[in-house]
């Protein structure tokens, strides 16, 4: 099974990597947004270009490509942990539209706005947060032991495949997360463009 521990190893990075980036946005909020009266338009967009961003780049993991729909194949004794697992996810989406919709139509310019504004974000961050913590303590043990030799090692191709893409295809200009975390200027320049997403 070596494939099949390199495969939820190489996972296991990508999860590491989707975490520090939610992890430095929730800092981001705690250090520099929570405590004051009003943000400004700019900083709204700024929180709302990473929220989208990493809506974006979690729902191109190589756990949502390759991983569930090759456990869904597998069996379906893993269906209530899958269908849990979209539920946290939409508690995050349901966060996210909360901040497109309600937070555009009024200025965040009250503490108890900012408040709302920054625990918004916080609920968006823990549901995907609680999501990849379940992912890791209880789908990973289950597609060890339902996924064959041979469709791991068909994973491992397509996961291979799809980092050479993503590399051909990566954009020459940094973008709004990366490795290192999250910055929050006090004032940013109105982005144009997004970086473009993954291919399946």
């Amino acid at each position: 099974m070596l494939t099949a521990t390199y495969t939820l190893v190489s996972l296991s990075v990508e999860q590491a990597s989707v975490r520090v980036s939610l992890q430095s946005l929730q800092k981001v909020l705690q250090s520099n947004f929570i405590h004051l009266n009003a943000l400004s338009p700019a900083q709204v967009e700024y929180a709302c270009d990473a929220l989208r961003h990493l809506y974006d780049s979690f729902h191109w993991r190589k756990i949502e490509q390759f991983l569930i729909p090759a456990v869904r194949r597998a069996t379906r004794e893993a269906d209530l942990l899958l269908q849990e697992l979209e539920v946290l996810s939409q508690l995050a989406a349901d966060a996210l539209g909360a901040i497109a919709e309600r937070m555009a139509d009024i200025a965040i310019d009250t503490h108890g706005r900012v408040l709302e504004f920054c625990g918004a974000v916080d609920a968006f961050s823990g549901a995907l947060l609680a999501r990849m913590e379940r992912e890791e303590r209880e789908l990973f043990p289950v597609a060890r032991a339902v996924i064959s030799g041979e469709v791991w090692f068909a994973i491992a191709n397509q996961m291979l495949a799809h980092d050479a893409y993503v590399q051909e295809s990566r954009p020459r200009e940094p973008i709004l997360l990366g490795h290192s975390g999250l910055r929050a200027p006090r004032e940013l320049p109105r982005r144009e463009g997004k970086p473009a997403a993954a291919a399946h």
